[in-house]
C-alpha cells in the first residue's frame, strides 16, 4: 500500500484510514471479532486508525486500545471529542474545562500516553475558537497530543481557526475531516481548496455515503435502513432527492460493472483519487466488509470513468443537502435576513 504525507506534518499515512465507529454496541458488539478486524487492517498496510469518544459511549476507544496492545507504534492514532457524553451540559463541547478532562478519559480508554491526532468533532457556535485552540495547544506542549485537527468545519471556519492560530501563536489544525463521496461532493467547492491552501491533510468520512454506495439500497429494493442513529431525511425514499440518488446509484453500479470493479471499489477509489484527499475513512462492522474495501487502495480510475461520474453528479454538488454536515448554525432562521 502506498503512503501519503499528512499535510505538511512529515507523517505518512495510508490512503485508507480504519474508522472505528462500528466497533462496539453501535455496530459489532463482539470485542474479539472487532479486534480481529483491526489487526487484519494493520496487517494489510493500514497504519491510520480513527475513532471518537462518543462512539458507543467510549467502548470503541476501549476496543481500539485493547487491539493496539503491543502494536501502538504501528499506527497513527486519531480520536475526537465534542459530542455529548451524557446528560451533563458540561460533558461536551470545545471548552478548556471539558477538553482537559476528556483527553484523560480517552487516553485511559485507548491505553496510551499520547494521541497522535486529537480532533474537534464539530465546530461550536457558542465557544470561541481561541478557547479550544488554547487548550489543545497546552495538550501538545504537555506531550499528550501530537497534532490537532478539525471535523466538519466550513471553509470560513477553517480560515478563522488558521488565522487565530497565527495571530495568537497557538497550535494550528493540521487536518480537516469532512464528508465526501460521489453523492456528496459539496466540499469540492470550498473546503478542499481551503485545506489545500493551508497545507492541511484531509481525512474524508462516509466514502460510501452512509451505505448508499455499498449496493445495499437499489431501485428494485429501496427501503430505509432500520437504525435510529440515521437521520430520516437522509434515508426517506419518498423524497425527490433520494429518488435521484437511487437513479445515480443504478448508473454507477453499471459503470462499475462495465469497468470490472465493484461499486464499493469505484466509490472509494473516487474519493482517494482526488488530489486534495489524504485518506478516506472506511468503517467496517465485519471482516467481510473490510475485505471488500481493501482492493480500492490499488484502483486508479481512468479519465473516462471520472468524466462519466461528473456527468451523473456534477463537481461541487451534493444531491441531498441532508447529507451535508455544514450550515446548521449559519443558516438557522435567526441568522437569515428574513
Amino acid at each position: 500500500m502506498d503512503y501519503r504525507y499528512l499535510g505538511r506534518t512529515g507523517v505518512q499515512v495510508s490512503p485508507l484510514c480504519l474508522g472505528a465507529m462500528m466497533f462496539g454496541p453501535w455496530g459489532n458488539d463482539d470485542r474479539s471479532d472487532s479486534i480481529r478486524v483491526i489487526h487484519r487492517a494493520i496487517d494489510a498496510g493500514i497504519n491510520f486508525v480513527d475513532t471518537a469518544d462518543v462512539y458507543s459511549g467510549g467502548v470503541s476507544e476501549e476496543i481500539v486500545g485493547e487491539a493496539l496492545e503491543g502494536r501502538r507504534d504501528d499506527v497513527f492514532l486519531a480520536t475526537k471529542f465534542f459530542m455529548p457524553m451524557d446528560d451533563d451540559p458540561n460533558h461536551r463541547g470545545g471548552s478548556r474545562r471539558w477538553i482537559m478532562r476528556e483527553v484523560e478519559n480517552s487516553l485511559r480508554r485507548l491505553r496510551t500516553d499520547h494521541i497522535d491526532l486529537y480532533q474537534v468533532h464539530r465546530p461550536s457556535p457558542d465557544t470561541d475558537v481561541e478557547e479550544t485552540l488554547g487548550a489543545l495547544t497546552d495538550l501538545v506542549r504537555q506531550g499528550k497530543v501530537r497534532y490537532i485537527g478539525s471535523s466538519s468545519y466550513s471553509g470560513s471556519q477553517i480560515v478563522e481557526a488558521q488565522w487565530a492560530s497565527r495571530e495568537r501563536r497557538l497550535e494550528r489544525f493540521v487536518t480537516e475531516q469532512p464528508p465526501y463521496s460521489i453523492l456528496v461532493r459539496g466540499i469540492e467547492e470550498d473546503v478542499l481548496p481551503t485545506t489545500r491552501r493551508f497545507g492541511m491533510g484531509t481525512l474524508t468520512y462516509s466514502p460510501l455515503a452512509g451505505g448508499w454506495l455499498s449496493g445495499r439500497w437499489r431501485r428494485d429494493a429501496a427501503s430505509a435502513p432500520a437504525s435510529s442513529a440515521r437521520p430520516g431525511a437522509r434515508f426517506d425514499m419518498t423524497s425527490p432527492a433520494n429518488q435521484r440518488k437511487l437513479d445515480v446509484v443504478e448508473e454507477l453500479a453499471q459503470l462499475a460493472e462495465q469497468s470490472g470493479m465493484s461499486l464499493i471499489e469505484l466509490a472509494i477509489a473516487f474519493v482517494i483519487g482526488h488530489p486534495g484527499v489524504t485518506s478516506a475513512i472506511v468503517g467496517p462492522r465485519t471482516m467481510e466488509q473490510l475485505e471488500s474495501y481493501l482492493p480500492a487502495a490499488e484502483v486508479t480510475l481512468s479519465a473516462d470513468i471520472l468524466d462519466r461520474i461528473d456527468e451523473l453528479v456534477a463537481p461541487g454538488v451534493t444531491i441531498n443537502p441532508a447529507d451535508n454536515s455544514y450550515g446548521q448554525h449559519e443558516l438557522t432562521p435567526a441568522a437569515r435576513r428574513r
